[in-house]
């Protein structure tokens, strides 16, 4: 006669973490598209990237949302001018997210914290995740076509826990610079998407070459076609070389999206041409009369 197990009852950790395991799925399928903004080191100007992205699909009528996942040195708020900003407001599904405009919200850690100016995250992996998880599965973030997920560069916490929660419609935009260093980290990410098995939609060759603000003429400053040389290599789309342009990081600086400010820059053409690639992946919402 087999004897009957007591089961045993779930600890309110273990509770928790399965109501926010279904919140997640929840979450999940009310967004279309996922894109994971991911760089092999830092300094490559990926939240230039991720930033100016999210403005310009704003900008293209889609409902587009932008997780800064860079618990230890979140850059978004200052970049969308949203420094000071709070999420206090709670509703039946959970936070919600600071509105930069009518179709674009924005999520980071900056806007949670005490002291926005000084305070210093002390987490380990566990308790980043679990932050990560929050931010997607308690955050109302409502239908979006598109959620850009700004990461911190490398392959560490952060870029695992949210590549290892992604809905199946997430790809990967990998941001470099042209020279070989960045090139070098650059393939470790794309082994870390492989090995995660999270398809790569794209690689952006940022800050290749000059033009000049007076002139318009264009100056090779680095080493410049790595990021193509790379993406014919490994079988992915070429998303462009986005020029550098002195005035990005006075309008960063200051919170003003260069795309918005400087609509006819060499830059923000560049930028046009990898949005217009993405676009391909939502097509316009219908307007509601």
């Amino acid at each position: 006669m087999a004897v009957e197990r007591k089961k045993t009852p779930l600890s309110r950790e273990e509770i928790e973490d399965l109501k926010a395991d279904l919140m997640l799925a929840d979450s999940l399928t009310r967004i279309e598209n996922t894109l994971m903004v991911l760089s092999g080191k830092g300094g490559v100007g990926k939240s230039t990237v991720a930033v100016n992205l999210a403005v310009a699909l704003a900008a293209s009528d889609r409902s587009v949302g932008l997780l800064d996942i860079d618990i230890h040195g979140p850059s978004v708020p200052l970049m969308l001018k949203l420094e000071g900003s709070r999420v206090s407001s709670v509703n039946e599904r959970g936070l919600i997210p600071v509105r930069y405009n009518d179709n674009l919200k924005v999520m980071s850690i900056e806007f949670i914290l005490k002291d926005q100016v000084d305070e210093a995250v002390i987490w380990r992996g566990p308790m980043k995740h679990r932050m990560i998880r929050q931010f997607v599965a308690e955050v109302d973030w409502g239908d979006l076509d598109f959620l850009i997920v700004d990461a911190p560069p490398g392959t560490g916490d952060e870029p695992l826990s949210i590549c290892q929660m992604a809905p199946p419609r997430s790809q990967a935009i990998i941001v470099t610079t042209p020279q070989k260093v960045a090139l070098k980290d650059v393939k470790k990410s794309i082994r870390f998407c492989k090995d995660l098995g999270m398809p790569v939609f794209g690689i952006v060759e940022n800050m290749s070459g000059f033009v000049c603000p007076n002139c318009g003429a264009y100056h090779s400053l680095f080493s410049e076609g790595g990021g193509e040389m790379l993406a014919l290599e490994q079988g992915f789309k070429f998303l462009g070389r986005i020029p550098l342009d002195p005035k990005l990081v006075s309008a960063s600086d200051m919170g003003r999206p260069f795309v918005l400010e400087y609509p006819a820059s060499p830059t923000t053409r560049a930028f046009d041409d990898m949005v217009a690639a993405v676009l391909t992946l939502s097509a316009p919402r219908l307007k509601k009369h």
